[in-house]
């Protein structure tokens, strides 16, 4: 009992810390680094004590108004996710010029996005994903560019928009049961449960309505860029998850966009050409990959993160974003390291984490959805084989300097940028810890059989083929007009 009572006051103190932190910013700036950096290591302690947690632990809050938390290791994972990625990002920017504000809002949404890891409503739900969007559109917005308002103000946009079909589902949920939260969608109509579920699948950059987030993620800085495709997104995707397991016939669902989001990301990825972009898409592709097994979500979700962030922390150092201009130029033997560590553990090579996540998530996904989700873990290997077999060099030859897009205080020379990357790329090789199962001949056999096959396809196939798929489905009035005819489809889905 005193074990208990003991993790519920420190879940109290710990949701209301980061809020906390960020506000007193601005009283002590030159707090602002360490201050964040406390903060982050408090959520990685507390993501331990989830983890150890055998049964989950139901936390009711402020009982009228439905506030309900639930404690359990799938939030665990989730909530090492945004510490160790926040951390990640904090090291890079140390020794820039961002101030204050930047820090604040960094507080600000880690808080959020903490908050919305443990939220078993979906009042609450809503009220974290509003200010992580409200978050997310100011560090967005951070650079005062005329280009950066505008990306801003097109994410602020249709984020708002899928909140508004996100709280109506919610308002018909509240009409037919009487309560808010996600056990109350036994009692839902199909219509709540399609209205909130378009919601939180454009809030998670699922599927065709989740093709805001190409843009949105490749334009943002380097660091914006890391946390919103190392952990932003998932907060949309984690409640989905959350229903999946506690209603099993909402899996088929989830399972059928799970798999069609991995295909549909993978499928854009392979043929990009710019760096950013094609790691944008392929955030939508791994997204699908935790939607579609909803048992080891968690897992998938962490070991994602960790190689996402390095590898949009990682490619912001490079000379050019083309990579047609990349394959020209040699870049440094240390920078492409950490690119092909991470992109080889993202592809499913043994010894990295990423190798235990896939090989588990192929273990638990449905017969029906194993061809499609073997042949994303296909296209994974032939997209990435773009960073791993990028042209490298000695120092003097390859580039050590800042690409234009970042300044030299967060260039590889700087301390802070190698931090962060040992930080992502020792966690990719730490959590091999998680399933040690992984390691069967059957298993390695087939990471490296799939591994060879994309490698081969790249070279033979993609890398030449000047094929670039048509971007129409990313324009703003069509991602409007697509959350329409998504919003039928669920709703004939539901029904079904």
């Amino acid at each position: 009992m005193t074990a208990v009572m003991s993790l519920e006051t420190a879940t109290l103190v710990w949701i209301a810390l980061p809020f906390l932190i960020g506000f007193s910013i601005y009283l002590l700036p030159k707090l602002a680094r360490p201050a964040a950096m406390v903060m982050a290591c408090l959520s990685w302690v507390y993501s331990l004590l989830l983890l150890q947690q055998d049964t989950a632990l139901t936390m009711q809050l402020m009982d009228s108004f439905g506030v309900t938390l639930q404690l359990d290791a799938l939030s665990g994972y989730f909530v090492l996710t945004n510490a160790m990625v926040t951390a990640a990002v904090l090291l890079y920017c140390w020794s820039s010029n961002k101030g204050a504000f930047f820090y604040t809002q960094v507080m600000v949404l880690h808080g959020a996005v903490n908050s919305a890891f443990i939220c078993a409503d979906f009042i609450s739900l809503y009220v974290a994903l509003e200010v992580i969007g409200v978050a997310s559109f100011l560090l967005m917005t951070y650079a005062r560019s005329d280009r950066a308002i505008w990306v801003g103000l097109r994410y602020l946009f249709i984020s708002n928009t899928a909140m508004l079909f996100y709280l109506m589902g919610a308002v018909l949920l509240y009409q037919s049961g009487g309560t808010f939260a996600f056990a109350g969608l036994a009692q839902a109509p199909p219509e709540a449960i399609a209205l909130m579920t378009l919601g939180l699948l454009t809030k998670g950059g699922i599927f065709v309505s989740g093709l805001w987030l190409p843009l949105t993620h490749s334009q943002a800085e380097t660091p914006v860029s890391a946390m919103l495709s190392g952990v932003v997104v998932k907060t949309g995707v984690f409640p989905l998850v959350r229903c999946a397991l506690l209603f099993p016939e909402l899996q088929p669902l989830l399972g059928l966009l799970g798999v069609g989001t991995a295909l549909l990301g993978v499928g854009y990825a392979m043929f990009e050409k710019d760096a950013k972009r094609m790691l944008a898409f392929h955030t939508v592709s791994q997204l699908g990959f935790v939607l579609a097994a909803p048992a080891v979500a968690g897992f998938y979700a962490l070991t994602h993160g960790l190689v996402k962030s390095a590898l949009f922390l990682g490619a912001g150092q490079l000379p050019d974003r083309n990579f047609k201009v990349l394959q020209k130029q040699p870049i440094a033997w240390p920078l492409w390291g950490v690119l092909a560590i991470a992109a080889l553990s993202i592809s499913g090579l043994p010894l990295l984490a990423g190798f235990g996540a896939k090989t588990l998530t192929l273990k638990t996904v449905q017969p029906w959805q194993v061809i499609g989700m073997n042949l994303a873990a296909l296209g994974t290997a032939i997209s990435f084989a773009k960073f791993i077999f990028l042209p490298h060099g000695n120092s003097k030859e390859g580039s050590l300097t800042a690409s234009a897009e970042q300044p030299a205080a967060t260039s590889i020379n700087n301390p802070g940028f190698w931090l962060a990357m040992g930080l992502l790329l020792g966690g990719l090789v730490l959590a091999n810890g998680f399933y040690l199962e992984a390691y069967s001949f059957k298993s390695m056999a087939k990471a490296m059989l799939t591994l060879g096959s994309g490698w081969s396809v790249y070279w033979l196939v993609i890398r030449q083929v000047p094929l670039k798929l048509p971007s129409m489905m990313e324009q703003f009035d069509n991602l409007i007009g697509t959350m329409s005819l998504m919003l039928t489809l669920l709703f004939w889905m539901v029904l079904a």
